[in-house]
């Protein structure tokens, strides 16, 4: 078997230096100040034209940035879903969507940033950015495990609004397909609106647009977490992991 081929210096200075521009852009999240081209290579200390080298517009470093800090969220939310089993992804659902509360309301700019960060008509790239997000195929391979534990149902192809239909069988998503045959594909419908729900109590309490008696206690959240039990398979569950759901809750 042949060798794999070691990167280049050149290849090395050039990973060490996105890495640097990830770490500036996400300090300058932490501290409130305006993201731009300008403002990471000042950081840097480098000027800005030859901050273009490695990124050649806004987006791009946004895209860069968005990519990366999603890509170490996830390890975190890893790590809150390690303490139970691997057989147990119905735990380790439930304290990774803890974990993800956690990390948005803790770094509001940076979920801002991976979340709110506008998928436009620039080309094939950008699309192809979204769908290998890392947080994204790690909540939809729990879902999948917990599928394969609990069989929950999911709608035939011909039971779905034929744009709905389209959407499935050739997913613009983050997660994977591959090994889910074509009349299978209506667990996807169950991935997006799963999601969805998810994102969207995630992204009100991020964004203040709450009641921050809600936000504080984590009622919606639960509420939210709770309603899924059910269309997962997860009724018979719903007493165990109530109760796991509320030790996280604890510890944020």
């Amino acid at each position: 078997m042949p060798a794999l081929q070691q990167p280049t210096r050149r290849e090395r200075q050039r990973e060490a230096t996105y890495d640097e521009i990830v770490r500036a852009a996400s300090e300058l999240l932490t501290e409130g100040a305006d993201l731009s081209l300008r403002a990471v290579a000042a950081r840097m200390g480098m000027t800005a034209p030859a901050l273009y080298r490695y990124v050649a517009s806004y987006q791009e470093l946004v895209d860069l940035v968005a990519f990366e800090l999603d890509k170490a969220a996830t390890q975190g939310f890893v790590e809150a879903a390690s303490r139970y089993r691997e057989d147990d992804p119905a735990a380790r659902l439930c304290a990774a969507c803890v974990a993800f509360r956690r990390w948005a309301l803790n770094r509001p700019r940076e979920f801002s940033l991976v979340f709110a960060n506008p998928i436009g008509s620039e080309g094939s790239d950008r699309r192809e950015l979204l769908t290998l997000s890392t947080s994204g195929h790690y909540f939809t391979d729990l879902l999948y495990q917990i599928w394969e534990l609990y069989q929950f149902p999911y709608p035939a192809l011909d039971e779905l609004d034929p744009i709905v239909r389209d959407a499935v069988l050739n997913p613009l998503i983050p997660a994977k397909a591959e090994h889910i045959e074509p009349a299978d594909r209506g667990l996807l419908w169950i991935y997006m609106r799963s999601w969805s729900a998810l994102y969207g109590v995630v992204t009100l309490e991020s964004t203040g647009h709450c009641d921050p008696r809600v936000i504080e206690s984590g009622a919606l959240f639960r509420a939210t977490i709770l309603d899924w039990l059910a269309p997962l398979g997860l009724a018979a569950e719903a007493p165990r992991l109530t109760k796991l759901l509320d030790e996280e809750l604890a510890r944020t």
